[in-house]
């Protein structure tokens, strides 16, 4: 059967997007929700898996670790425990294993298996495959010979679950990996290594080895289906869906496998040519939002101006339909020049006493109640500190929400300093000396004790105040939240609960804001800023009846990853060198996130020089665009709910 009459089977095409492009060689779906799409990839596997029971055969699954697929485990238990879903027939064999690595480490991909599905399944345990990451130097060639004839000896994979890598791994197939590779055991990247740091508390602690099938191995499958979530995974995607087959992205090697469907959401779609730019594939229907979106490109692409762009320019690039549609260039690019310039505003409150039928945010009334909801103790100051500071300096009544305690983000090096001097304050109080004695104890991945977590909570905490009293904030604007969901002691979270919802909500409702602030960065390594704003939403939803939330406009900043497009933004907010200045000594109170924080993404600059760059960035991009020079900028979207 091919990808295309399975995907008939099983209705991907009607849940999600899809279409044949020139540019794209692998055939790919999007969904606008991870969650959708993982349950539809659940839901086939399943149908497979009956399929080989009705007939009395075995079902063997090559499976992958990692958070892309935990979606479809959660999904495939549900169905065993809710529908009867049965196991006993499966065959599973996993990709990968980090090595060396512990069965019982909670970072093995053993012990991930075995969490996520398979201690929640009927699958009979001598059908569980997994590469051995406690195999010796010396046995561990035949082990790999031994695991690729074990493949083969079911009859080969039935299906394959993948994800990428932003290397364009497979498996562990680093660039570099040839196409007919098999098992094997392979020195990690160092992005893969960064990327995994998050998980570890460290690069330090992440393996630099591991066993993994190979190429080869995998595109014997007789179906695969790739996972591809976040618009982390954007860039790479568009380079193994749309270039050319080399080892330097091994995931290309998928486009010549005849049954393979990369299963997408809108993020990790976001560089598909046809996705970016439809107008270079189809003859789009021009809104307002691509209209935007193509002129802009089309400036960036020329390096002109809005107000240089010629009828050729259209023309040659793809462009004629918008101008038969809307008429010249000259009134095209005078309608956008005028849109994004009417987005900048140096009063992000609303301007008192001011025409604001073309500005941002209105101007009644005079002074705003403000929530700036912060997931961790220094988004607020590292994504929006010049606009907190215009804020409060503007007289609007400005309320800090820090939703999680960021405790997990603090070093034990850190931690122990701050206990030590905590021991010659308090003459060696018994609690004290508990903590010394647990940090210098401490081994590798060990869940920190609940007075750990406290200390490390209590720094967050203190940096915050001192940073928010810098801005001029009174303590009792401070709202210190600590979402349940957060604090588990670990870089795993406890799912999304009613709890926090209503935390939430109940600040909410206390001040009835007119204006709501939230982290829409979802680009963040370890996925507290998706579910933060998820509770945010959740709890927007829960008060809409609620009278006051007509007054209520809710602006989306992004944090140190990633940054809004151009075409994008609704509300800039410039600031001089001065300002940028004061935000930057704002930052520095976060003391324990400088010089080596832990959860830095693939990023080795500190945040607030990554934040300056970015800034920079976004008020040159306006700069030549044709727009007024400003030394720096932060930018914000309009969430409507």
């Amino acid at each position: 059967m091919t990808a295309k009459n399975k995907l008939k089977d099983i209705s991907y095409r009607a849940a999600g997007m899809f279409e044949d492009t020139r540019f794209e060689k692998i055939h790919n779906v999007i969904f606008k929700s991870s969650n959708e799409a993982s349950i539809l990839v659940a839901q086939e596997i399943a149908k497979l898996i009956k399929e080989k029971q009705a007939k009395k055969l075995n079902c063997v699954l090559g499976l992958a670790t990692g958070s892309s697929p935990i979606k479809v485990y959660e999904e495939l238990v549900r169905m065993h425990l809710e529908e009867g879903l049965s196991f006993k027939n499966v065959i599973s064999f996993n990709l990968d294993e980090y090595l060396p690595m512990d069965k019982d480490n909670i970072q093995s991909y053993h012990y991930f298996m075995h969490q996520h599905l398979f201690d929640h399944v009927d699958i009979l345990s001598e059908n569980v495959n997994i590469p051995d990451g406690k195999i010796s130097n010396e046995e561990l060639y035949q082990f790999c010979i031994d695991y690729e004839l074990k493949i083969k000896a079911t009859g080969g994979l039935d299906f394959q679950l993948l994800g990428i890598g932003r290397t364009g791994h497979i498996g562990f197939n680093e660039p570099g990996s040839h196409k007919n590779s098999g098992t094997r055991n392979i020195t990690l990247d160092h992005i893969t290594r960064v990327d995994a740091a998050p998980a570890f508390l460290g690069i330090d602690n992440v393996p630099r080895k591991a066993i993994t099938m190979g190429i080869g191995t995998v595109k014997k499958a007789k179906r695969i289906v790739l996972l591809g979530w976040g618009a982390n995974k954007a860039d790479i995607l568009k380079k193994t869906i749309e270039g050319e087959i080399t080892s330097q992205v091994p995931a290309t090697y998928l486009q010549e496998h005849p049954n393979t469907t990369f299963i997408l959401d809108e993020g990790a779609s976001s560089e598909l040519t046809r996705i970016k730019t439809p107008w270079l594939v189809i003859s789009p229907i021009w809104t307002e939002t691509l209209k935007s979106r193509a002129i802009v490109w089309l400036s960036e692409l020329l390096n002109k101006p809005f107000l240089k762009l010629t009828d050729t320019d259209y023309n040659e690039n793809g462009m004629s339909g918008l101008l038969s549609d809307q008429g010249t260039a000259y009134d095209l690019n005078i309608k956008i020049f005028n849109k994004l310039q009417r987005t900048i505003t140096g009063w992000p409150g609303g301007k008192p006493n001011a025409d604001d039928s073309n500005r941002p945010e209105r101007s009644i009334p005079e002074k705003k109640r403000v929530i700036i909801f912060s997931p961790h103790p220094d988004d607020d100051v590292i994504s929006m500190g010049g606009t907190f500071d215009r804020l409060v300096e503007q007289g609007h009544e400005v309320h800090i929400a820090y939703q999680t305690s960021g405790n997990i983000a603090v070093s034990d090096e850190e931690a122990l300093k701050f206990a030590e001097i905590a021991r010659s304050l308090n003459n060696n109080s018994s609690s004290t000396n508990e903590i010394i004695d647990f940090l210098n104890q401490k081994k590798n991945n060990e869940v920190d004790i609940l007075e750990v977590q406290n200390l490390k909570g209590l720094i967050r905490r203190s940096e915050s105040y001192a940073a928010t009293r810098y801005v001029g904030l009174e303590d009792e604007l401070v709202h210190f939240l600590d979402l349940p969901f957060y604090e588990t002691g670990t870089v795993k979270k406890n799912n999304l609960s009613d709890k926090d919802v209503n935390l939430v909500a109940n600040l909410i409702e206390k001040i009835k804001p007119h204006q709501i602030y939230a982290a829409g960065d979802l680009a963040d390594p370890h996925g507290t800023h998706k579910v933060c704003l998820d509770a945010i939403f959740m709890a927007l939803d829960n008060l809409k009846s609620k009278s006051f939330m007509d007054d209520c406009w809710v602006w989306l900043y992004r944090g140190a990853w990633h940054e809004w497009e151009s075409h994008e933004i609704e509300m800039a907010v410039p600031m001089s060198p001065d300002q940028v200045l004061k935000k930057r000594h704002a930052i520095f109170y976060h003391q324990s996130q400088k010089d080596g924080v832990m959860f830095q993404g693939d990023d080795s600059r500190e945040f607030w020089v990554r934040v300056e760059d970015r800034n920079r960035l976004t008020a040159d991009k306006y700069h030549a665009l044709g727009l007024a020079n400003y030394a720096a900028m932060e930018a914000f979207v309009r969430h409507h709910f």
